[in-house]
């Protein structure tokens, strides 16, 4: 089945993921930012690790090897270091070669510029 590319040029994409729950992040949360780049839905997708999801991730093997596909095709992969410190895997993200920042700042400037936003 062919996929219509319908999104504007200059599009901005920004994912949070914050759930725990593995079933959320493969069947929505990767499916969708994959999609979104594969398919030029969104010229830039970002997919910020945010919370709970942030240990979730460096527990399940099956959401790294997703994950790490999402890399591949392009997805800015952003990880909140207030988050992963409290959690005790900010070194654990880094490795899977995701950006561990304060993102406090950034989901806001976000908001106030030409970013849509979602929120899994």
């Amino acid at each position: 089945m062919m996929r219509r590319k319908f999104m504007p040029n200059n599009s901005k994409l920004g994912i949070i993921w914050s759930s725990p729950d593995p079933e959320v992040a493969l069947n929505m949360v990767f499916m969708y930012a994959e999609n979104s780049k594969l398919y030029q839905w969104w010229d830039i997708v970002r997919l910020i690790v945010w919370g709970p999801s942030a240990k979730l991730l460096t527990e399940d093997a099956d959401l790294q090897k997703e994950f790490k596909s999402l890399k591949q095709v392009g997805v800015d992969l952003v990880a909140c270091k207030a988050c992963a410190d409290r959690y005790g895997v900010s070194d654990d993200l880094s490795k899977m070669d995701v950006a561990v920042v304060y993102v406090g700042e950034m989901v806001t400037e976000m908001l106030k510029s030409n970013w849509k936003m979602i929120t899994f």
